[in-house]
């Protein structure tokens, strides 16, 4: 690391903080409160490994190509501006460093780490070198004032509403400063952070001299809301409202970044998807506050509209390469699909949020669909190599890489997988949620009352999960979530329904006796006097299941998917030496599994018979009987480039050519 990284710290007057220092994200205003992260210990060989990747790999890799790609160096120049310096990179560059920093401080609140916290300091030094006196700090600036960055006009926040980014930097930069303040108690880059907001808020807004623009790219609502959260200034709560009031009234009005109306009369997610998710997690954060109820019901509606009409079975978003952004309805391809890794995760976010609101599991059906599938796809196995697009099906010319030049989405997913635990369960007075099944051991307080529960399960590979209660005694209502693809759903919507005729069923037991109960919201609520020593038993059958699109979805006619439990599956070329594009399946497939430990971190795979069609010398169609391999979607692309499709012909009319409009930018980060 450059010496420059260990400039001995230089204190800033420390500011008014209120409330007590907390671990992990606040979600202040929701009925539903999360059980913090930093109270769930999750174990095991799928998540359990992945977390370790995050922490060994995939953090420690971030931080070096920051190093190796300048964006250190960006900062040291913004303290010393110089006129003949050509400012290059994207203007969003700062942001790598801003996310990764955040992901550091989730690992350093599980995991105390004081070479990671001084290096971390250290490099918050340089960053707040180059923060100008009145709080602004945006190094596509600031390292030559006369000539910035292309994509930044010619004074501040001239192009804020096009491609500067500058209110984009300032989001990641509130995120990764209160996730560090609250692993490590220290002020520094919080501080730095609450010094632009402040700038911001001084300057944007309807006031006298104030500018009236909104983020061309959206997280500093939600961002802003965490530091009103973080600090109790009603200020930063108000600017994020404001942003989003101002939303199509300001000079910038299109659908390419959500501009084109007011967003409480949003009904149809439109332009680019990270965007999009961004600003509608930041909706519900300031619903969740100030009880706005237009703002939930547009959400709503936007979420009935992505759910039914502009979802991958990956649960992905974003069709389109142009713009990054979501299609029409139902326009679903699969070689051009984009489906950006930081989409996924904003689609998490939503989800995230929404459940929070409202309490109901098909919140958690698709952000579960989306975990499993189109987000952990845009990561390798070992934490090391990524995607930035998704698509659902190739001919080749796809690989995994360690870093972009748009790197949004290998420090997003730095961020990321370490705040994973806080998604398994939640709170709302009496009741406690259990929403996502990994093994883990998680501290918690239902009631007043203070528990330890522990989860044992092979949870996605099986259906069996044992939840027991390790340590306290409670009056409370356990709620059990049963997953749509156990309730013979998908997803939400529509959108997808099952081909086939099983029926999976579920049993939960509670000390040996079972429990028999009307869902409520897609949960089996358990209320009942709990006490050290009790078990609950969960069984979901995990049958493969197959899979057929809406009709109105021309790209999956004819077509079927194959998903066992939360897994959707794929064929790849390794594993199947003939043309899997024009490959046939049976009308009533027979499916194997078999659990192979030694390839791609351990994964279920899945056999069937199909026939590959083909011409014999005089022009007769042929069919050749096969054995198809199918591997879970998120582990294809680790052994070489090569065929791959999700979407399988069971009708003769989609057995045919090869994808034609497979893509693949360098980059793939214009339209950031």
């Amino acid at each position: 690391m450059r010496k420059c990284l260990y400039i001995a710290a230089a204190a800033l007057a420390a500011l008014p903080l209120y409330g007590a220092r907390k671990t992990g994200h606040s979600q202040a205003g929701y009925p539903i409160t999360p059980v913090e992260f930093t109270s769930v210990k999750v174990s095991g060989p799928f998540w359990g490994s992945r977390m370790e990747a995050s922490r060994n790999v995939t953090i420690p890799l971030a931080f070096s190509k920051c190093e190796e790609n300048e964006r250190y160096a960006n900062f040291v120049r913004a303290a010393h501006p110089d006129v003949s310096h050509k400012v290059t990179g994207f203007p969003f560059d700062d942001t790598d460093v801003y996310k990764t920093i955040e992901g550091a401080a989730y690992r350093l609140s599980n995991y105390p780490d004081k070479q990671l916290e001084a290096y971390v300091d250290s490099i918050i030094e340089v960053m707040g070198a180059a923060q100008e006196p009145d709080g602004y700090l945006y190094t596509a600036r600031t390292q030559n004032p006369a000539h910035p960055h292309e994509w930044s006009g010619n004074a501040r926040w001239e192009a804020v509403e096009h491609l500067s980014h500058e209110f984009y930097n300032l989001g990641h930069m509130i995120e990764g400063a209160v996730a560090y303040y609250q692993a490590t108690g220290k002020r520094r880059f919080l501080d730095i952070a609450i010094r632009f907001a402040d700038c911001v808020c001084r300057n944007i807004g309807d006031g006298p001299g104030q500018h009236r623009l909104i983020p061309g790219h959206q997280i500093a609502e939600m961002a802003l809301v965490r530091l009103y959260n973080a600090t109790g200034d009603r200020k930063y709560l108000d600017q994020a409202k404001w942003f989003l009031d101002a939303r199509g009234t300001t000079a910038r009005k299109d659908m390419y970044l959500q501009s084109h109306q007011p967003v409480t009369e949003q009904s149809e997610a439109v332009g680019h998807a990270v965007r999009a998710t961004y600003m509608y997690a930041g909706m519900a954060d300031v619903a969740a506050i100030t009880g706005d109820t237009a703002y939930i019901h547009a959400i709503d509606r936007i979420w009935d509209n992505i759910t039914g009409k502009k979802l991958y079975i990956t649960g992905g978003i974003g069709a389109r390469h142009a713009g990054e952004a979501f299609g029409d309805n139902y326009e679903l391809p699969n070689a051009s699909a984009y489906n950006e890794t930081c989409a996924a995760i904003g689609n998490v976010y939503m989800n995230y949020r929404l459940f929070l609101l409202h309490g109901e599991s098909k919140y958690y059906d698709v952000l579960e669909r989306t975990l499993y599938n189109g987000l952990i796809s845009g990561v390798s196995v070992d934490g090391g190599s990524f995607f930035y697009p998704n698509p659902l099906e190739s001919a080749g010319n796809y690989s995994r890489k360690p870093w972009f030049g748009c790197a949004c989405c290998p420090s997003n997913i730095s961020r990321f997988i370490p705040s994973l635990p806080g998604y398994l369960y939640a709170v709302r007075d009496r009741e406690l949620y259990v929403n996502l099944y990994m093994p883990n051991k998680a501290d918690l307080e239902v009631g007043g009352k203070k528990l330890s529960i522990s989860q044992e399960t092979d949870y996605p590979w099986n259906g069996s999960i044992r939840l027991r209660v390790d340590r306290g005694n409670a009056d409370m209502a356990m709620n059990i979530r049963i997953p749509g693809w156990v309730r013979n759903e998908p997803v939400p919507g529509g959108l997808y329904a099952y081909a086939d005729s099983l029926a999976p069923g579920y049993t939960v037991r509670v000390n040996g006796d079972e429990v028999i109960g009307e869902l409520q919201s897609g949960y089996l609520r358990v209320d009942r006097r709990w006490r050290k020593g009790d078990v609950v038993e969960v069984e979901f059958d995990m049958p493969v299941r197959t899979v057929r699109a809406s009709d109105k979805v021309a790209a999956d006619r004819g077509r079927i998917a194959v998903e066992r439990g939360p897994i959707v599956y794929c064929a790849e070329w390794p594993d199947n030496g003939f043309n899997i594009h024009t490959t046939l399946l049976n009308r009533k497939p027979e499916f194997e599994v078999t659990h192979d430990t030694s390839t791609l971190g351990g994964i279920d795979r899945i056999t069937t018979r199909v026939q590959s069609l083909g011409y014999a010398p005089d022009g007769t169609l042929t069919a050749t009987a096969h054995t198809l391999t199918l591997i879970p979607y998120y582990a294809w692309a680790h052994r070489g480039e090569g065929d791959m499709a999700v979407w399988l012909p069971a009708d003769i009319s989609a057995a045919s050519a090869l994808p034609t409009q497979d893509i693949e930018r360098e980059d793939n980060g214009f339209f950031k």
